[in-house]
């Protein structure tokens, strides 16, 4: 169209654009309605990096229906609740295996505008008819567009075909949220075709995003045992050498009661230092969310907050919701000593002080261990965080010839490092040395080096006492008495 004006435009308004950190990333395997997105087609068992709302929603699509969109939650809670980015999802949910047709009628037509409010519709598989004989053309005839509650919404366009028109008919393919299963989320490797599906996508991550994972999470699907059990062992050996943690979800609907959680966790199996255990859901407003996706986020905020470095403890911390509920809905109020007796089990729970805050230190380990870089959550990412600072810093100086320089390059900047922590509070301490006992000719003849690094964590202050005692010499005093 030839244009000689002057106009306006009106523009979304854009949300606050989210801080970014790398400590907490947030690796979320789930289902997305990605008959939405930009190419449904492109984006199962594939690592997708969003850095923003929009960002997400244009590559996976977005909805309000946790319970089918279950990578929503993460959506919302990272980029519109605590507003921190980048954040890595891993949609399982295929539009060439997981669907079902669809087929509609008598859909009314009022003023050239109709509505399909069915979801999950794929809008290159959608034919419309406007009787037995007549085929409406997507952009000639008709446009189509999704709208806010993932239906479509249908223009007619002025065409022979259209005029008269008071109804449509439809047929198309639907997505089928509810046949995506835990053995989709569990994935595997595929050898005949060499491709990964579900959790064995993290290893991915690094690969082609080149970032490491922080925090594995699947809201919706970890409160499984055999998914929960997959996502622990995936945190360790992360393409032969990263580490990192799992976010894990206590099933809230077979779980009603706070006390019962100790036999709900010996059920699950889950005592890895590298998982951490919560229950039960969150609420904000009318939108119920499992807890991981609320507390991922909340932690990796918490990260950034700290100079991207995971030393406080993402306990006591606040979640930013309106109230801890059960699969049901009904409101769970845990008052101090319940929530004792929950975090002695190794359990993360939620209580109201101030708002809802986020309850426990202690990883799903605990009180099979008492390792404080194990027992304790801020310890045992800082240690992860710290072993993968070690290898992305140095990991060019593998095949470096093993002299003096080497070593020295290696042991003077690191201590350097460790000493920048420490005078910054992230650390207690720590130091680094090349010990000749640890490393004798026959090791470096075969082309090993060995560093000894010792470090100290700070651990929460998780029980603050102040003994009280009445002294009634200070109201002698106070009186002038002798």
């Amino acid at each position: 169209m030839y244009k000689h004006r002057i106009e306006t435009r009106e523009m979304d308004t854009q949300l606050t654009i989210p801080v970014n950190g790398s400590a907490g990333l947030q690796v979320v395997v789930g289902t997305a309605p990605v008959n939405m997105a930009e190419d449904p087609y492109s984006v199962t068992n594939t690592p997708i990096l969003a850095n923003t709302f929009a960002d997400a929603q244009r590559q996976l699509g977005y909805s309000n229906d946790f319970a089918d969109n279950t990578l929503c939650q993460s959506m919302d809670a990272s980029f519109r609740v605590f507003s921190v980015a980048p954040v890595i999802f891993i949609n399982v949910l295929d539009p060439e295996k997981h669907k079902k047709t669809y087929t509609g009628n008598n859909i009314a037509v009022a003023e050239k505008k109709a509505m399909i409010a069915e979801k999950g519709l794929l809008l290159d598989k959608l034919v419309l008819t406007g009787g037995a004989e007549i085929t409406l053309t997507a952009d000639t005839d008709y446009i189509a567009s999704f709208n806010n509650s993932g239906g479509i919404d249908i223009t007619l366009l002025t065409t022979d075909k259209t005029t008269g028109l008071t109804t449509l008919g439809a047929t198309g393919v639907q997505l089928d949220a509810a046949s995506v299963t835990s053995e989709d989320i569990i994935g595997g490797y595929d050898v005949a075709t060499g491709k990964e599906t579900g959790l064995e996508v993290i290893r991915q991550v690094y690969p082609k995003l080149g970032m490491v994972p922080g925090l594995i999470l699947a809201p919706g699907w970890s409160q499984i045992p055999e998914v929960a059990a997959v996502m622990a062992s995936k945190t360790a050996d992360i393409n032969g050498v990263f580490t990192c943690e799992t976010v894990i979800d206590i099933d809230s609907e077979a779980n009603k009661i706070y006390t019962g959680l100790k036999d709900a966790k010996e059920n699950m199996a889950i005592n890895s230092p590298h998982a951490i255990l919560l229950w039960p859901k969150l609420r904000i407003g009318t939108r119920a969310y499992f807890y991981s996706a609320v507390w991922a986020a909340m932690t990796a905020y918490t990260d950034v907050s700290n100079n991207d470095v995971p030393v406080k403890s993402p306990s006591n911390e606040l979640l930013n919701v309106s109230a801890a509920v059960l699969a049901s809905g009904t409101e769970i109020v845990l008052d101090t000593v319940m929530a004792e007796a929950v975090n002695s089990y190794g359990i993360v729970t939620a209580v109201k002080d101030g708002g809802w805050r986020s309850w426990g230190n202690n990883t799903a380990a605990y009180p099979g261990t008492v390792d404080p870089k194990d027992r304790w959550i801020a310890c045992r990412r800082m240690m992860s965080w710290y072993r993968n600072h070690f290898i992305l810093t140095y990991k060019n100086k593998v095949d470096d010839p093993t002299n003096y320089r080497l070593i020295e390059s290696i042991v003077d900047s690191e201590n350097l490092y460790l000493n920048s922590l420490a005078s910054t509070g992230d650390i207690a301490g720590g130091s680094i040395s090349f010990n000749e006992e640890d490393n004798p000719i026959s090791a470096i003849m075969d082309g090993t080096v060995m560093f000894y690094t010792k470090i100290a964590f700070w651990t929460p202050a998780e029980y603050i006492v102040n003994k009280i005692e009445f002294d009634p010499t200070i109201i002698q005093t106070a009186l002038g008495g002798a």
